[in-house]
């Protein structure tokens, strides 16, 4: 559960709008995107990641109360790991190794 930022209601955490005031809590009306809100009078891009090292791309930078990409500065970027796990050239390829296999058996018995 979380709380709306305008009424301070408890809204359900994959609700797109606040049922009480109406305000966009997720972006594009979309529950997976999170809409980031400024609190107070500061901006988003004060704090934010990506306008700290000069790729944002908001038309609203650097004057931003809301935004989909923010990421705070202060924390850290979680690294995900990698998914590719290569599989050893034996597996990929058994047929190569039971011809190879059939070749040197039929050399031996030709000696």
């Amino acid at each position: 559960m979380q709380n709306c930022p305008r009424c301070h209601r408890t809204v359900d955490a994959r609700a797109v709008s606040c049922p009480s005031c109406g305000i966009d809590l997720k972006a594009f009306g979309h529950p997976g995107i999170p809409l980031h809100r400024a609190t107070g009078e500061e901006y988003l891009c004060q704090s934010c990641l990506y306008d700290a090292d000069d790729t944002c791309t908001f038309p609203q930078r650097p004057y931003a109360q809301n935004c989909t990409l923010y990421h705070n500065v202060d924390e850290p970027i979680l690294e995900t790991a990698p998914t590719y796990k290569p599989t050893p050239w034996f597996k990929r390829n058994p047929v190569w190794l039971i011809l190879l296999g059939l070749v040197a058996v039929s050399l031996l018995l030709a000696l």
